[in-house]
C-alpha cells in the first residue's frame, strides 16, 4: 500500500512539475495574421452600408461600443463565471476529459477566455495537445489581461455565420445595424449564433433552422434571468415582442452596379487627403468610411440612364450604338457634396473605368460659361495696347462663320492646318449671324464670338477663372483658340462642380465624397467638409446663371424645359461629334451628363455620328433627356426655387467693328466701320424673345 501511495505521489508530483514547467516556459504567441485582418465598410449618407471590401468581413470595435446588456447576453450564454474565474473552468475541463476518456471527440469545456485564445492565437483543430496549450495560454492571459480586454477580443474574433467575423460585422449582416444599436433580444440571437453559426445564417430561409434558433434564443434570455441580468417581467416583454428575425441574407453580392465606382471614388478621396492611407493599409482593413453619396439619387440617376438608353439606343440592330458610354455626376451647390454618379454599367460587367471621373473627354461648349465669367470679371482687351474694357452679356461680337481671330496685339491667330496659314474659326453652321450679343451666342452656341472673346480676355485670365471654379490645372488644354470652346478634358464631376458654383452665387466648394473616416474605431483627422470660398463676385455668377437660363428657355437646351421648373444649363458638342454634354442646375442641384463612344478594345474616342439613328448627336438631345429624367426624380417634392435676379453690371463694350445699336426694329446690318467702338446697356430683361427655338441638328 505504501508503495502504491508513493507511486501515486511520485506521478502526481511529476505531473504537477511538468505542468508547472510547461506553464513557466509557454509564451503567448503572436496573434494569427487572419485575426488582424478586417474589411473596410463604406456607408451611404444616411448611415446604411453601401459596400464592404477586403478578404475578411470584420470590423474591430471597442467594448464600449457594445451595449452592456448585449455583453451580458454572451456571458450568460457562454461563461456565466467570466468575471470571477481565472480564465479556465475546471468543471468544464473535467467533463471534457471524461468524454474523451470514453472515446468521444475532444470537447471544448471552454470559457470566454479560452475561446478568445483559440480564435486569436491558436487554430481550430480538436487535438489534446492543442487543448493543453489553450489551457496554459488561457491561464496566462487571464492573469495578464483585464476582463474587458479579453471580452473585447472575444467579441471581435467570434464567427457568427454569414461571413461575419466579430460582433460589428454580425450586427450588420443580421440586422443592418451597428453593434451599438443592438438591443438585448437581438444580442441574445447573436450570442446563440456563436454556438452554431452555419445553422443560424439560414434562419431567413430554412424553417427548421429558424425553429432551432428560436429555441436557443429563448434559452439565452432564460439564462439572463437566471444570472440576474433580466427580470422575469422584462423577459416576458421580450417574449411578447417575439423572435427578432434577422433580415434576408444575399451572400456574395459584391461591388455591382454603381457601387464599384462609388467605392473607387471614396478610396481615391481618402488616399489623397491622408497620405498615411495607402492601398496597402486599406488592404489590411479596419476603416469605416462615411460618404456623401445619396442612395436614392444614385438609383434614380442609374434608372434615368437605363431608360433613355432603352428608348434611344438599339445595339442589337445598330452597331454604332454598341460602344456608347454615359457618365454623369450630381453635386449639391451649397455644400459641394457629390450626391450621385453614373460611372458605367458596373464592375460586374467588366467596365472598370469610371465615366463620371474620367479625364479625357473634351467638354465642348459647356466651357463657354467659364469664358463668359472670366470676361465679366476681368474685362477684355479690345484694342491693342489698351486697358481691358468692361464686358456684359449684352456686349456684341461677330458671330459669322469662318471669321479670322485676332490676339490682344491685333495679330491674326495662326493655324498651320489652314491653307492661308491663319485661323478661320467655324461654327456648327454657316449661318450669317452678324454681330450678336454674348447672351444670344451662348443660347445658340455660336463659337466665333466666344473664341474672339477668349483671346481678348486672355488665356491666363480664363485658365485662372477655370481653376477658381474648381477645374484642375492638368485637365485644362494648352493655349489655343480651341481652348475657349472646350478642348479641355475635366471630368463630369468637376464640371458639375463648376456649374454648382454658378448656382451657389459664386461660392465654390470642391466636390467631395467622404465626410468621416475611422480606423479601428478611432476617428481620423483631415476629413472635415471643404469650406466654401469666393470664386466669382455674386453679380458675375448671377449674370452667368441668367444667360444660362436663356439656353434652356430659347436656346439649344430647350428639351430641359420638360423638367417643369426653373433651371439653367448649357449644351456642349465637340469636333467630329466625339462627345456630347449637357450640364444644368437648379438652386438645389447641379448635374452633368456626358455621352461619348469608345470601344473598350481600342481606348480612343470615336464619332457619335449615327448613334440613336441620328445624323448628328448634340448635347441638347440624348444627354439632355437623361438630365431631365433624373432631375425630375431627384427634385420631386422640393419647391421650384427661383434664382435671384441678376445684379446690373453697368454698361459693357462691343467688339470693334460692331455697328451702333439701332432703336428701330429692323435687323442689324453688317459692315460697321472697322475699329469704331460703341457701348451697350446691361443685359436685356430675362425672358425677352431673341431668337426662334433651335431646330434639329443646328442645336449645340
Amino acid at each position: 500500500m505504501r508503495q502504491l501511495l508513493a507511486l501515486f505521489l511520485l506521478f502526481f508530483g511529476g505531473t504537477a512539475a511538468a505542468v508547472g514547467y510547461a506553464y513557466a516556459t509557454v509564451t503567448i504567441p503572436d496573434p494569427n495574421p487572419t485575426t488582424l485582418l478586417q474589411n473596410n465598410v463604406y456607408y451611404w449618407s444616411d448611415g446604411t452600408v453601401l459596400a464592404t471590401d477586403g478578404s475578411v468581413n470584420r470590423q474591430n470595435i471597442s467594448l464600449s461600443q457594445v451595449p452592456a446588456d448585449v455583453r451580458w447576453d454572451f456571458i450568460a450564454a457562454e461563461n456565466a463565471s467570466f468575471y470571477t474565474d481565472p480564465g479556465i473552468d475546471p468543471k468544464g475541463i473535467l467533463r471534457a476529459v471524461a468524454d474523451m476518456a470514453e472515446g468521444g471527440s475532444v470537447q471544448s469545456g471552454s470559457t470566454i477566455t479560452q475561446q478568445f485564445v483559440k480564435n486569436t492565437y491558436l487554430d481550430q483543430s480538436q487535438t489534446l495537445s492543442r487543448k493543453f496549450k489553450e489551457l496554459l495560454i488561457s491561464t496566462k492571459i487571464g492573469a495578464g489581461m483585464t476582463k474587458e480586454q479579453i471580452l473585447q477580443g472575444y467579441l471581435n474574433t467570434c464567427f457568427f455565420g454569414r461571413q461575419a467575423n466579430g460582433i460589428q460585422a454580425a450586427a450588420r449582416m443580421y440586422y443592418g445595424l451597428p453593434a451599438e444599436k443592438l438591443d438585448v433580444s437581438q444580442g441574445a440571437f447573436l450570442a446563440a449564433a456563436v454556438n452554431e453559426p452555419s445553422l443560424f445564417q439560414h434562419v431567413d430561409s430554412d424553417p427548421a433552422a429558424k425553429a432551432q434558433a428560436q429555441a436557443r434564443w429563448s434559452w439565452v434570455l432564460d439564462r439572463m434571468v437566471k444570472i440576474g441580468k433580466l427580470t422575469p417581467q422584462q423577459r416576458a416583454r421580450y417574449a411578447a415582442d417575439g423572435f427578432p428575425a434577422p433580415r434576408k441574407w444575399t451572400p456574395g453580392s459584391g461591388l455591382t452596379g454603381e457601387t464599384g465606382y462609388l467605392v473607387q471614388l471614396a478610396r481615391s478621396y481618402i488616399e489623397a487627403h491622408d497620405r498615411t492611407i495607402t492601398d496597402s493599409s486599406l488592404s489590411r482593413g479596419g476603416y469605416q468610411i462615411h460618404t456623401t453619396f445619396d442612395r436614392k439619387k444614385t438609383a434614380e440617376l442609374a434608372r434615368a440612364v437605363a431608360r433613355v438608353r432603352k428608348q434611344r439606343l438599339d445595339p442589337a440592330h445598330r452597331s454604332v450604338d454598341r460602344d456608347v458610354q454615359v457618365g454623369a455626376a450630381s453635386v449639391e451647390p451649397r455644400t459641394g457634396r457629390i450626391l450621385a454618379v453614373y460611372g458605367g454599367p458596373g464592375f460586374d460587367h467588366a467596365h472598370y473605368s469610371d465615366n463620371a471621373d474620367t479625364s479625357g473627354v473634351p467638354v465642348g461648349s459647356t466651357f463657354k460659361p467659364v469664358v463668359l465669367a472670366a470676361a465679366l470679371r476681368h474685362g477684355a482687351v479690345l484694342q491693342p495696347g489698351k486697358t481691358p474694357e468692361p464686358i456684359t452679356p449684352a456686349s456684341r461680337f461677330n458671330g459669322d462663320d469662318g471669321i479670322k481671330i485676332k490676339d490682344q496685339q491685333g495679330n491674326y491667330v495662326a493655324d498651320s492646318k489652314d491653307p492661308t496659314g491663319l485661323l478661320h474659326q467655324h461654327n456648327d453652321t454657316d449661318q450669317r449671324w452678324g454681330y450678336i450679343s454674348l447672351r444670344k451666342a451662348m443660347e445658340q452656341s455660336v463659337n466665333t464670338p466666344y473664341v474672339q472673346l477668349g483671346e481678348d480676355v486672355g488665356h491666363g485670365n480664363v485658365a485662372r477663372t477655370a481653376q477658381a471654379l474648381g477645374l484642375r490645372p492638368g485637365s485644362l488644354a494648352a493655349p489655343s483658340a480651341g481652348f475657349y470652346i472646350g478642348t479641355s478634358t475635366p471630368s463630369a464631376i468637376r464640371m458639375a462642380g463648376v456649374y454648382a458654383t454658378f448656382a451657389a452665387k459664386g461660392m465654390q466648394t470642391s466636390p467631395y465624397s467622404v465626410t468621416k473616416v475611422t480606423h479601428n474605431g478611432s476617428a481620423l483627422s483631415g476629413f472635415t467638409a471643404p469650406a466654401p470660398v469666393r470664386a466669382l463676385p455674386t453679380a458675375v455668377a448671377g449674370n452667368v446663371t441668367d444667360v444660362l437660363r436663356g439656353v434652356v428657355a430659347r436656346g439649344t437646351g430647350t428639351k430641359a424645359q420638360a423638367l417643369g421648373r426653373t433651371a439653367a444649363g448649357k449644351t456642349g458638342t465637340t469636333d467630329d461629334f466625339r462627345s456630347a454634354w449637357f450640364i444644368g442646375y437648379t438652386p438645389q442641384l447641379a448635374t452633368s451628363v456626358v455621352l461619348f463612344r469608345e470601344d473598350p478594345k481600342h481606348p480612343q474616342l470615336q464619332s457619335l455620328v449615327g448613334v440613336g439613328g441620328l445624323q448628328k448627336v448634340f448635347g441638347g438631345d440624348i444627354p439632355t433627356e437623361i438630365w431631365t429624367q433624373y432631375m425630375r426624380d431627384a427634385l420631386a417634392g422640393l419647391p421650384d426655387a427661383p434664382f435671384p435676379a441678376p445684379a446690373s453690371l453697368g454698361r459693357g463694350t462691343d467688339e470693334p467693328g460692331a455697328p451702333k445699336p439701332s432703336s428701330s426694329a429692323a435687323p442689324v446690318k453688317r459692315g460697321g466701320k472697322t475699329g469704331k467702338r460703341t457701348t451697350t446697356t446691361a443685359a436685356p430683361t430675362p425672358g425677352a424673345p431673341t431668337t426662334p427655338k433651335c431646330r434639329h441638328h443646328k442645336c449645340r
